[in-house]
């Protein structure tokens, strides 16, 4: 009798155990299923259907929070959801905001801007005057730095910077930098090369170009595009703008993604006052926003659409507004899952292509369709921001009050 006592209390603790491991997981599981904020239109109900067994309920005072919000509601309060309605996973963070409404666009658009100082790509050698090859700048100087000034004079641009190191002459050079959001100051030597010009062995870049797609733009001029940062190719480094525009351009090539390689549009940027759309004023990890400058002659007119915000987004079908064809069209897509972790903010929404069009044309989503905005039940949801490389098809995207 002792040993199946024995036996019970093992099996019992085991039990215990199995089921205070279950608990955690789930907590932890579903307090990835629970965005952190959400967004609610005046006048509306509010949907905390987020497919898990939560409740959710006013942290002041506890009461059932399924009521209609009105103007005269706080503009945020906050609601604790529970597992099966006892145990706390999380709090959330309710806006409540007007009802949005922005003209969805699609449209392709070059985009050239010039960096914030210059840009530190890489370090090189340089070949001294006696034949030997030397590193001046390494160990000092790193890639995704921004050079901002020599010996206290701005540079902005890659002759700037090389007119002010030769002016030094053989004399130590002081170099402002932007390290992230540090500036610190670099002492070291230039060298002087075969060709008698003085060099410090970096790899610099003051300017970028590419092809983009504009999301949406609003009545009053602004927009924003892309979904994601307007980041240098070879760092990944997010650049620092000092000004920037958006182009029209002609899509004269695309190239099909498969399997392990992403495909991508290629693009004539036709650069001028008389094609130039807008002005970039921000380049931030959720996209490019400016204002347009009224040369509507260029802008594809969108459709108006409101906002709907990422509780309300449902899996199943949808479409994206794209001119990669050449003229502005829908092509169906499927929401395989919403993501509300928000630990990659540019990546909410899980798509598949599914238009037969649109993947003959592409292979699905390519390079230079980021921005592209995503519509459901006639709502803007989002915008594609990522292909996935295995599976050109599917891709993601950012929820659309995250550009907003």
């Amino acid at each position: 009798m002792k040993k199946i006592s024995a036996y019970y209390r093992i099996i019992q603790n085991l039990t215990c155990m199995g089921f205070f491991f279950t608990l955690i997981f789930a907590v932890k599981s579903f307090e990835n299923a629970v965005p952190d904020e959400i967004y609610v239109r005046a006048g509306e109900t509010v949907s905390y259907d987020f497919d898990v067994p939560v409740s959710v309920v006013l942290k002041q005072d506890s009461a059932e929070v399924f009521e209609y919000l009105t103007k005269d509601s706080p503009l945020t309060y906050c609601v604790n959801c529970r597992l099966f309605g006892i145990f706390p996973v999380k709090d959330i963070t309710v806006m409540l905001v007007e009802p949005e409404t922005v003209y969805a666009s699609g449209m392709p658009v070059g985009i050239y801007a010039k960096t914030k100082g210059v840009l530190v790509i890489g370090n090189g050698e340089v070949e001294r005057v006696d034949g030997r090859e030397v590193k001046p700048s390494e160990n000092l100087v790193k890639s995704g730095d921004y050079i901002v000034s020599v010996n206290g004079m701005a540079v902005s641009e890659k002759e700037d910077l090389a007119a002010a190191v030769n002016e030094a002459g053989g004399g130590k050079d002081i170099l402002g930098i932007m390290r992230g959001e540090e500036y610190i100051e670099v002492s070291l030597d230039p060298v002087k090369s075969v060709s008698g010009k003085y060099m410090l062995g970096v790899w610099v870049r003051d300017d970028l170009a590419g092809v983009g797609t504009l999301t949406y733009y609003k009545a009053d001029g602004t927009y924003a595009a892309l979904g994601h940062a307007v980041s240098d190719s070879d760092t990944g480094t997010i650049m620092s703008i000092a000004e920037g525009y958006l182009y029209h351009t002609d899509i004269v090539g695309i190239k099909k993604g498969k399997s392990g390689t992403p495909g991508e549009l290629s693009g004539i940027i036709q650069y001028g006052d008389s094609t130039r759309i807008g002005s970039i004023m921000q380049n931030t990890g959720l996209g490019i926003h400016g204002v347009l400058n009224g040369n509507l002659k260029w802008l594809e007119t969108g459709e108006c659409y409101e906002v709907r915000y990422k509780q309300d987004i449902r899996t199943g079908s949808a479409f994206i507004v794209s001119s990669v064809s050449g003229e502005s069209k829908k092509y169906e897509v499927m929401v395989e899952s919403v993501d509300y972790s928000g630990k990659e903010e540019n990546k909410g929404i899980l798509i598949r292509v599914t238009d037969p069009e649109l993947l003959a044309l592409t292979g699905g989503i390519v390079q230079g369709m980021s921005g592209s905005p995503i519509i459901q039940d006639g709502k803007l949801i989002g915008a594609v921001t990522h292909v996935l490389v295995n599976d050109p098809t599917r891709g993601y995207g950012i929820f659309i009050e995250k550009m907003l």
